[in-house]
């Protein structure tokens, strides 16, 4: 089993991020690019990535009142995630992603892992910052 984490400070209050984040609909804005995530009855999803062309069973759950995102493999356990928000103070949040592959043939490296991480972790950044440059609007 390999596990990988992040984390990085946003300028914008927990409830704000974790709306951004947490949204089905806007998971392929932040997520690692070639994902792309379509929502059925939740928790169930499905995760088609670019890369093989292949479809994968799902689950994704977002707990609001824990500022806490869940995700994982539905059939396989080969994999699973999850997204913290908290707050800093100051109208600021800290956001942690965590990885953890089961299935060693699943994980791509410790680079490679984190180097998706830190961009998925910017692209929430961008979109939050748009959000709040935008007068919370859209």
């Amino acid at each position: 089993m390999s596990e990988y984490e992040r984390s990085r400070t946003m300028p914008a209050l927990p409830e704000h991020v974790f709306d951004q984040a947490g949204t089905v609909g806007q998971l392929d804005s932040w997520m690692p690019r070639g994902l792309h995530v379509r929502a059925e009855e939740l928790p169930a999803v499905t995760v088609h990535e670019d890369r093989t062309g292949e479809d994968e069973p799902g689950l994704f759950r977002a707990e609001r009142d824990q500022m806490r995102l869940e995700w994982g493999t539905r059939d396989t356990g080969d994999y699973a995630g999850w997204l913290q928000v908290s707050g800093i103070g100051s109208g600021a949040s800290e956001v942690t992603v965590h990885l953890s592959f089961f299935d060693e043939r699943h994980d791509p490296g410790a680079d490679a892992v984190a180097d998706e991480l830190d961009r998925s972790l910017e692209r929430l950044d961008e979109l939050v910052r748009l959000r709040i440059d935008d007068g919370g609007a859209g």
